[in-house]
C-alpha cells in the first residue's frame, strides 16, 4: 500500500510539473506597448498601435496557454529616460513579459539594453536604426517592421536610378536620423552618386527655413529628409513655400508613411516616393484587415500599426508553441518560427533578431488619381527582403559571429 501511495504522489508531482511547464509563469501574459502618444510621432504609431495590439490579442482568442493576455500602454514622450523608467517598472513590478512598438530609436536602444540586462523580450516596430540588430543587438531583442537600411535601399535606390545622383541631407539630430543618413549616403555612393552636404535639426522642429535654405543653396538634385512624422510633414510644407521643388530639386521623404500622407494631404504630398513594409490597399487580405482597423480607429493602418499587430500575434504563437512565457523558450521560438500573416508574408527571423520580409516602393498619387478615401499610393515595386535588409551574418551583431 505504501508503494502505491508513493507512486501516486510521484504521478501527481509529475503531472503538476507538466501543467506548470504548459502555462504562464504568473497566471497571465502581459504585453506593454510603449511609444509616442502625444508628440511628433503620435500619428505614426501612437494609440493606433495600441489598438492594433488589442486586435491581435482578440483575434488570437484573448488567451494563450489557457491564461488571459493583457495589453498595457504608456507614452514615453520620445525621452529615453522616461522610457527606461517605465520599462524597468513594467519588468520589475508589473509582470510585463514583453515590450513592443518603441517608436524613436534612442528609446528603443535604451529599452532593448534593459531587456538584455533583465532577460526580457522586446519587439521593435516603430524605431528604425540598424544598431538594434547590429552593435546593440540582444538575444531577446527583435526588429520587425522596417529599418534604415530598407528605407535607403527603397527610396534612395529608386531616386538614384531616376537620375538623383547628388544629395544633401536634412537630418533629425538623434540616433534614427544619423542611421538613416548614413545608410542612405552609403547606398547613394555605392550607386555612383555623391553627397554634397548635410545639416541636422532638433526633434520636433517648427521652423525649417534655415535648414532648407542651406539645402537649396547646395545645388543637390535630391534633398533627403532623414526625419519622420510631423518633422517630415513640416519640412515638406515649408519647402513648398521656398519653391524648392519648383526650382528643380527633388524632396526624398526617407521615412514617410500613410499616416503622414493623410495628414499632409494629396495636394502637398503628390509625387513623393517612399518605402513601407505594408499597404492597406495591396490585396483582399490587407483590405479586410484595414477595414477592421478603420472601424476601431477611424484611419487606415500604416506599416507600424500592421507591424505591431504582426509582432503581438507572433509573440503569442511563440508562447503557445513554447508551452510557457519563459523568456529563453519564447525567444527560441521567435527566432525559429516563420512569419506568415497579413503583414509579414514568408518572413524569417535572423539570429540577430531582424525579421526579414518584403518592402514596397510607393509613390503618392495625384488627387485626380485617387479613387476612394485613403487610396493614396501607386505600388512601383516590391523589394525582396533579402535585398532590403542587411544579411544577419554581416550585421555586426556579436550573437551571429
Amino acid at each position: 500500500m505504501r508503494k502505491n501511495f508513493i507512486a501516486s504522489v510521484a504521478f501527481l508531482l509529475a503531472s503538476s510539473t507538466a501543467v506548470l511547464a504548459q502555462s504562464a509563469t504568473d497566471g497571465k501574459v502581459k504585453i506593454g506597448i510603449l511609444n509616442d502618444q502625444s508628440g511628433v510621432y503620435a500619428d505614426f504609431g501612437g494609440k493606433s498601435s495600441v489598438e492594433a495590439a488589442k486586435m491581435a490579442v482578440e483575434d488570437f482568442g484573448g488567451k494563450v496557454l489557457d491564461v488571459p493576455v493583457e495589453i498595457v500602454d504608456a507614452d514615453h514622450q520620445n525621452k529615453p529616460d522616461i522610457a527606461s523608467n517605465i520599462a524597468r517598472q513594467w519588468y520589475d513590478t508589473e509582470q510585463v513579459d514583453a515590450i513592443m512598438e518603441l517608436t524613436t530609436s534612442s528609446v528603443a536602444l535604451a529599452v532593448q539594453a534593459i531587456g538584455k540586462e533583465k532577460k526580457k523580450i522586446d519587439i521593435v516596430t516603430g524605431a528604425a536604426t540598424t544598431d538594434l540588430t547590429g552593435k546593440a543587438c540582444s538575444p531577446y531583442g527583435f526588429h520587425w517592421a522596417y529599418d534604415t537600411h530598407a528605407l535607403a535601399v527603397g527610396t534612395g535606390g529608386a531616386l538614384v536610378k531616376q537620375g538623383g545622383d547628388s544629395w544633401f541631407f536634412l537630418t533629425a539630430d538623434y540616433a534614427f536620423g544619423y542611421s538613416l543618413e548614413q545608410q542612405t549616403s552609403d547606398y547613394v555612393k555605392s550607386s555612383g552618386g555623391t553627397v554634397v552636404g548635410a545639416v541636422r535639426h532638433p526633434l520636433s522642429s517648427q521652423d525649417f527655413s534655415s535648414f532648407l535654405l542651406q539645402a537649396q543653396s547646395s545645388g543637390a538634385k535630391v534633398i533627403g529628409l532623414a526625419n519622420a512624422g510631423l518633422d517630415t510633414a513640416n519640412a515638406i510644407k515649408q519647402a513648398a513655400e521656398f519653391g524648392i521643388t519648383q526650382g528643380g530639386q527633388h524632396l526624398a521623404a526617407l521615412l514617410f508613411t500613410l499616416a503622414e500622407v493623410h495628414g499632409l494631404g494629396l495636394e502637398a504630398a503628390q509625387g513623393l516616393t517612399l518605402t513601407e513594409g505594408y499597404y492597406w490597399n495591396r490585396d483582399d487580405e490587407s483590405r479586410a484587415f484595414a477595414k477592421m482597423f478603420f472601424a476601431r480607429t477611424g484611419k487606415m493602418p500604416n506599416m507600424i500599426h500592421a507591424g505591431t499587430y504582426s509582432a503581438v500575434t507572433q509573440y503569442l504563437k511563440a508562447v503557445q508553441k513554447a508551452g510557457t512565457d519563459e523568456t529563453e523558450a519564447v525567444a527560441k521560438q521567435l527566432h525559429e518560427m516563420p512569419v506568415d500573416d497579413v503583414f509579414g508574408r514568408g518572413g524569417t527571423v535572423g539570429a540577430n533578431g531582424r525579421m526579414i520580409h518584403d518592402m514596397y516602393l510607393l509613390q503618392v498619387k495625384k488627387p485626380s488619381e485617387s479613387k476612394e478615401p485613403w487610396d493614396y499610393f501607386n505600388v512601383l515595386a516590391t523589394i525582396p527582403g533579402k535585398e532590403a535588409y542587411i544579411d544577419p551574418a554581416k550585421s555586426g551583431c556579436d550573437l551571429v559571429k
